[in-house]
């Protein structure tokens, strides 16, 4: 039998080991594909996989064996429960006011920017381009200078050569693209989910190894229901909460 194949991880010396292999593993399972073995590797074989000892790979499966996520049989092995899956992400609606209140208020420095294919997940906002243009842009609080996001935009090709590098630290793409760019903007989808820091995210925003984040991604469309930009938001778990009312009419 197919043993399921988890991620790797980069481990931190700061915090404990048995808890980031556990908390790798448990994001491995719950974002695995339908088709993903249930079988696990052996304790030696994830032990060597993460580099740490059997010990401590023993007490990160009884953490997940403790959540439900996994059972373990002598003789047998170690299986996925399949119920254990991640549930879709809550999709968001905002008027286009609302998003640019919402990434406005904060100091930015841009990081990086060019051209690049679009990740394999965002082909489909952007058929027929072989690349788009991409900003990274780090946000930090105003008051305290601490991080708070850090975030990737994907824009459709042809607006790149509108777009002042100069306004992107001045305002948040949205209104960059609608009050400068001058296109014409007819929703945003936003999908607001709960992750882990990467090593990336959690150098840029100042946080531990696997600590909790928000992960955010808006969908700007224009009137024809093409896409204009996708932004990818990595918001700090203790500094930002989304919230959305609903009218009840």
């Amino acid at each position: 039998m197919t043993a399921f194949a988890p991620d790797s991880i980069v481990l931190n010396r700061k915090l404990p080991l048995w808890y980031q292999v556990s908390q790798s593993l448990r994001a491995s399972i719950l974002g695995r594909s339908p088709d993903a073995p249930l079988r696990l590797p052996t304790e030696e074989q994830l032990a060597g996989h993460y580099g740490v000892s059997v010990l401590t790979m023993r007490q990160a499966l009884k953490e997940l064996e403790d959540e439900g996520l996994i059972t373990r049989h002598r003789r047998r092995g170690t299986f996925i429960e399949p119920s254990a899956r991640r549930g879709a992400p809550v999709r968001l609606l905002g008027s286009v006011d609302a998003i640019v209140a919402q990434q406005s208020g904060m100091t930015t420095r841009l990081l990086d920017h060019g051209a690049a294919p679009p990740p394999a997940d965002l082909a489909g906002h952007f058929p027929g381009s072989a690349e788009v243009a991409t900003y990274h842009r780090l946000r930090c609080d105003e008051k305290t200078g601490e991080p708070t996001n850090h975030a990737r935009n994907y824009i459709r090709p042809e607006l790149a050569s509108r777009i002042d590098l100069d306004d992107l630290v001045r305002w948040p793409m949205t209104k960059v693209l609608r009050d400068v760019v001058g296109v014409r903007i007819s929703r945003i989808t936003d999908t607001v989910e709960a992750t882990l820091a990467d090593p990336e995210t959690a150098r840029l925003l100042e946080v531990p190894l696997l600590s909790p984040i928000l992960h955010y991604t808006g969908v700007t469309y224009d009137e024809d229901g093409r896409t204009l930009d996708v932004a990818r938001i990595h918001y700090r778990g203790d500094r930002f909460s989304f919230s959305v009312t609903l009218d009840a009419t």
